[in-house]
């Protein structure tokens, strides 16, 4: 399932994305279209997919998306609605997805469908026999739309339960470019060059990395492409599946590298305990905010970053900037995550639904308004509303098979996917005391092996 990155390949296209940016290309996406302002939808386009008829029929949908994220999900259900006649009601959940589903089922009030944002999660559903297979008619959008890896991170033992709508970039750093141009800074390519680039911009009046971590799944974030780039694929998947322990060496390394950043709270805003104060979406806005004086200069995420650029008055290409997370090895690393969507109850509206979501035309709605990408092949990239997000889409599309699953994602939700416990606690702590390596990786040891074997 989790297949060798061909890193090299993946590291050219996103140096591309990099001179994108740089040259200020923008495809006349607006904060409106990326906020979700546009309509976002083109049903005068021919279907591609066969739905039934389901007048009459309810169907629920479970998800932890806010805010832009949700009114651009919302566009997609109501796209599916006016195909079928259906009649979708989307379910605000919290993090973590697998304990507010538990309450809902034992409640004997399950969603019909439950969007999960976890490959653990997905297998936690199966065990708990809470998930349902996937019907024929997904599975044959699945095999037209999906390379065999999103096929594969959906399936537990070898039966499909969940459809991958939607996918992200998690390797990539958007700056403020007046930020940038006053402080007399570059791209950074390396790690190294990264930390001088920190520097010059600290000299010049200006924090220079912005962190939200108040949320711990961003600091997992930031260990696990410093850990691809300069362990390798081969110790990744190691780790990831508990292969190796926590007490590796390779994540000493890892630390240690990462502790040269969280080591230095002045190139952090407001510290570390600003940072861990800080959202992510505060973590974005601040960066874009500000003018040529941000709260920091530079923000690590994924491409979804765009949606909360998009509330701010700064341009992507323009004000707003990226390149690809530094190599820390030979190598940039090419993180990816992903949400999929896993049927909770038997039934004709449920099954519909996730043939819907694995089609192009799904993809094609939210796509267009911005702050997404999908994993599904079959969508022409011109749907992507700049060649910012376009190329970012079409690098991931691109690795195929090779695509690196996010590791937190991976593990069990008690270890990787639960606020204030597990990895995204003891990195917390870590950003607070980072000259504690050993304490940390013995924390994370001891959580990973109860989580695994439990």
């Amino acid at each position: 399932m989790r297949r060798t990155l061909r890193m090299r390949r993946a590291t050219l296209v996103f140096t591309a994305i990099g001179a994108l940016a740089l040259t200020g290309c923008g495809g006349g996406g607006d904060a409106e279209d990326e906020a979700g302002g546009g309509s976002g939808t083109s049903t005068d386009s021919p279907s591609t997919v066969d739905l039934p008829k389901l007048e009459g029929e309810k169907i629920s949908v479970a998800a932890v998306w806010t805010g832009p994220e949700q009114t651009n999900f919302t566009k997609v259900l109501d796209e599916f609605e006016k195909r079928t006649g259906a009649t979708v009601t989307f379910v605000p959940a919290q993090d973590p997805i697998v304990n507010f589903l538990g309450t809902k089922i034992a409640g004997g009030q399950p969603p019909d469908v439950a969007m999960l944002p976890q490959v653990g999660a997905i297998q936690q559903a199966v065990a708990k026999k809470w998930a349902k297979p996937v019907g024929p008619e997904a599975r044959a959008q699945l095999g037209q739309n999906y390379a065999q890896v999103w096929q594969d991170l959906g399936a537990v033992d070898g039966t499909q339960y969940g459809v991958y709508f939607k996918a992200a970039n998690k390797s990539l750093i958007w700056y403020n470019a007046k930020a940038f141009e006053n402080a007399g800074a570059s791209e950074p390519k390396t790690w190294a060059d990264f930390l001088a680039t920190a520097e010059t911009i600290s000299a010049s009046g200006v924090t220079p990395v912005s962190v939200g971590g108040a949320d711990g799944w961003t600091l997992t974030d930031w260990f696990e492409n410093i850990y691809l780039s300069q362990a390798g694929p081969e110790k990744y998947d190691q780790l990831a599946k508990h292969e190796i322990k926590w007490t590796d060496p390779s994540v000493k390394d890892a630390l240690t590298t990462l502790a040269e950043l969280f080591g230095k709270p002045g190139l952090i805003s407001g510290g570390a305990d600003g940072a861990l104060q800080t959202e992510f979406p505060v973590s974005v806005t601040q960066t874009f905010t500000g003018g040529d004086q941000p709260k920091g200069a530079m923000v690590f995420e994924g491409d979804f970053v765009s949606v909360n650029i998009a509330q701010t008055e700064a341009k992507i290409g323009t004000d707003a900037k990226v390149f690809p997370f530094p190599a820390v090895g030979a190598e940039s690393p090419v993180v990816t995550g992903g949400d999929a969507a896993v049927a909770l109850k038997d039934g004709k509206g449920a099954q519909a639904l996730l043939t819907w979501l694995a089609s192009k035309d799904a993809a094609k709605i939210w796509a267009e308004a911005g702050g997404f990408v999908s994993p599904n092949k079959s969508l022409d990239a011109a749907a992507y509303p700049d060649d910012v997000q376009r190329k970012i889409a079409e690098a991931l599309i691109d690795a195929g098979d090779d695509v690196r699953f996010d590791m937190s994602d991976q593990a069990p939700q008690s270890f990787g996917g639960t606020p204030g416990k597990g990895e995204w606690k003891t990195l917390q702590d870590f950003l607070k005391n980072p000259k504690d390596i050993a304490g940390t990786q013995a924390k994370l040891e001891s959580d990973a092996a109860k989580a695994f074997t439990s």
